[in-house]
């Protein structure tokens, strides 16, 4: 059972400040709360496979696959400027 000295230990460790109707509220709301739990614990889930989420999820990214790519040359050859080996691009900053 939730106490109101309850709520105001947990508030003191989120250092929440409380009003006293907030007190009262939060009293409420966390032994429905708990309350729920309880009624969860008495349902038989004998056989009941644990799992991550209430829906069945597929992932939706495509498997890692080798690919040829480019070679060095080919994409220097693209590129609108170069020097020796590498991209040459306008300088930014002094």
């Amino acid at each position: 059972m939730i106490t109101i000295d309850t709520v105001r230990h947990v508030a003191k460790l989120a250092r929440l400040r409380l009003t006293e109707q907030e007190e009262l509220l939060y009293t409420e709301q966390m032994g429905k709360i708990l309350d729920y739990f309880d009624e969860l614990a008495a349902v038989d889930t004998t056989g009941v496979e644990p799992m991550s989420h209430a829906l069945p999820l597929t992932n939706v990214m495509r498997e890692d696959e080798v690919e040829v790519t480019l070679t060095h040359d080919a994409l220097l050859k693209n590129a609108p400027s170069t020097e020796d080996e590498f991209f040459r691009v306008p300088k930014i900053g002094e």
